[in-house]
């Protein structure tokens, strides 16, 4: 069975596709070209071999034929040679997927594939496929400061050693649990140093929510809701308010059980496009807390005992 075998045009008249909201008109039209020429670069660089076909005696087509990719990701001919030659057609996830393992395309050619097409990925890596040296270095020269690395969905990618104190033992947690909204919603520690925790929880999850909207059809998005709604009447509750607020910088209180109440002022970096992964940091507002934040770096240095 085949997926989308009778291609789908949009009805917009001679003109072809209207343009996106907050597009050039005709920048459609270039980035279906890009798209096209994209996906036969790489259909010509595969061989018959490598994807378990028969070369045969009279291929005259470098790499594979539009058929045989069509073939082997189950989508109809007709479509994929309309998607090859720019025809203003739909494209759902679910075919790109299949088109993407058909050309046996790694992690940034598939990135490239469904931003070429405007579409969300549904299967996606993580956002910060690794942290780079210089984020970590700069994260070590911020001490004492608290510092992270975190993506918009949450999850904690980086820190340096006082951050991995402030809340929590973060070392001590695997690192599915490494994610900010299921620490606050679940992790017992972590929820005694926020001070203000209802109000807290409550912006978190209309952030959340509202970068959710550009990643609605991402399984790791729907799993990390789906868990804390199976673990959390607090967030149940919260998430079913549909409140949305943008992301913004605040004076926040913390209540580290040996150097006592945190007075930091929080601010992003972003380290890519908005709303990719941040660097936030912390700074005391209060000399007050600049002092404890120097006995805290030493606690995670190891230098004072505990």
């Amino acid at each position: 069975m085949t997926a989308d075998t009778t291609p789908t045009q949009t009805a917009t008249g001679p003109g072809g596709a209207a343009p996106r909201r907050g597009t050039a008109p005709g920048a459609d039209a270039v980035r279906r070209a890009e798209l096209a020429a994209f996906l036969r670069s790489r259909r010509e660089r595969i061989t018959p071999e490598q994807v378990g076909l028969p070369r045969g005696s009279r291929r005259r087509t470098p790499g594979l034929r539009r058929e045989e990719v069509a073939h082997l990701g189950a989508v109809g001919v007709t479509w994929y040679t309309w998607l090859e030659q720019a025809r203003d057609i739909h494209v759902s996830p679910q075919v790109l997927d299949a088109v993407a393992r058909a050309l046996l395309l790694d992690r940034a050619e598939r990135s490239h594939l469904f931003a070429l097409a405007g579409e969300a990925d549904p299967t996606p890596g993580r956002e910060c496929g690794g942290v780079t040296r210089e984020l970590r270095q700069m994260m070590c020269q911020l001490e004492p400061f608290p510092a992270v690395l975190q993506n918009s969905r949450f999850d904690i990618l980086a820190y340096n050693a006082t951050y991995g104190r402030l809340m929590c033992d973060l070392d001590a947690l695997p690192e599915e649990d490494r994610n900010c909204m299921w620490l606050a919603f679940t992790h017992p520690e972590w929820r005694a140093s926020t001070v203000d925790l209802d109000a807290t929880m409550r912006v978190m999850a209309a952030k959340f929510r509202a970068s959710m909207a550009e990643h609605v059809a991402e399984p790791a998005w729907k799993a990390l809701v789906a868990r804390l709604t199976e673990a959390s009447p607090e967030f149940r509750e919260i998430w079913a308010q549909h409140e949305v607020i943008r992301p913004m910088s605040a004076v926040k209180l913390f209540r580290h059980p040996r150097v006592g109440v945190l007075q930091l002022s929080s601010t992003s970096l972003w380290t890519g496009p908005n709303p990719g992964p941040k660097l936030i940091s912390y700074t005391p507002v209060d000399e007050q807390t600049r002092e404890r934040l120097e006995r805290l770096a030493a606690e995670a240095a190891g230098l004072v005992t505990a």
